[in-house]
């Protein structure tokens, strides 16, 4: 019998869930995203945020039940994000998860929103344990080793700001739209990438840690210099401040591959995640690494490197084949570490 898992998804600003089942079908994928919500705002509003959640989780849920074609009584499990995340919308996905448990007598499995995204590859390409990750979005940047499901050993992570974050702010600076991400992407690919000499914090230094913190102040130095900007300026900037990030990416996880290399000489899987892995420009760095490392580079599709109920759902199913279930005692956690002893 092939087990099925249902996943939520809500901890930041996408009202998410998905029906997924052990052969690595997804059966549906149901995204809400509160851009226009925040866009105002140049960020998200945690409070807003919530709401929003509270208002369209039922109907996202509904929809994705429905468009999967199963019923409650074909489900297996479900699965949620119960941390790390804004509070109000992780409340909001556990409670309702929780009772949907207690309404259809399904064993309840809480999901580390950073599981999610680390279990991803494993949904859309043949990844084995262990395998090297960078798991980098808008609020998180920290390299690992996935030795299995619930099993981490981080390497390094940002001492400051996500690199996520980062792309954001930058596009704030320059008023070129929300979400900062893709915005920055396509004006970098309109731009010169050697106008500006932006700095590459932490390069050369041992270790496998970033820092994105001084990179952001040099580009809002560099906009207050250049006073009025052009559209070709804020291009350049873009190009200028990606060019940047990737080669702190590089630079970075040379050490990481050593690390790992020393540790697991036979493993072959390098694998990037989170909402960042969606840039090109960075995905294009993990594949030169791969190929001069004689490694195997893997991502998730463009569409599931960003918040969705098709990781939750996968992570479940990963942790219901492993009989890795909670109990309705579960308590919602604002911060939860993957490798819980760094």
């Amino acid at each position: 019998m092939t087990r099925v898992v249902i996943g939520i998804e809500t901890s930041c600003d996408e009202t998410a869930c998905a029906v997924v089942d052990e052969n690595r079908a997804v059966l549906s994928s149901v995204v809400w995203s509160q851009y226009d919500e925040h866009r105002r705002f140049g960020g998200v509003v945690p409070e807003i945020a919530a709401r929003a959640h509270l208002e369209k989780a039922d109907i996202i849920i509904g929809e994705a039940l429905k468009q999967s074609g199963k019923t409650w009584a074909d489900l297996d499990a479900v699965a949620v994000a119960g941390g790390p995340g804004l509070i109000g919308g992780v409340l909001v996905g556990v409670m309702t998860a929780k009772a949907i448990s207690l309404a259809h007598d399904l064993p309840f499995i809480a999901v580390n929103h950073l599981e999610g995204h680390a279990l991803m590859a494993r949904l859309t390409h043949p990844v084995a344990f262990p395998y090297l990750l960078l798991l980098t979005s808008g609020g998180h940047c920290q390299v690992l080793i996935v030795k299995g499901v619930g099993a981490y050993e981080k390497l390094g992570a940002t001492i400051d700001d996500s690199a996520g974050e980062c792309f954001d702010k930058v596009a704030k600076m320059l008023d070129i739209g929300y979400p900062g991400g893709p915005a920055v992407e396509k004006r970098a690919g309109l731009g010169d990438a050697k106008r500006f000499r932006f700095p590459v914090p932490m390069k050369g230094r041992v270790g496998c840690d970033f820092s994105f913190s001084g990179l952001k102040t040099a580009v809002r130095v560099c906009v207050e210099r250049q006073g009025a900007l052009t559209e070709q300026d804020k291009n350049d900037i873009c190009a200028s401040f990606q060019r940047a990030v990737c080669t702190q990416f590089q630079d970075r996880m040379v050490h990481a591959i050593e690390v790992f290399r020393h540790k697991y000489p036979d493993a072959r899987d390098l694998v990037v995640s989170g909402g960042v892995a969606a840039n090109q420009a960075v995905r294009g760095v993990f594949e030169e690494l791969a190929r001069k490392n004689g490694l195997v580079f893997s991502a998730p599709p463009i569409k599931l490197c960003t918040d969705n109920g098709v990781m939750i759902a996968w992570a479940g199913v990963e942790r219901l084949k492993c009989g890795l279930t909670d109990d309705l005692t579960f308590k919602p956690r604002p911060r939860w570490p993957l490798d819980e002893r760094a």
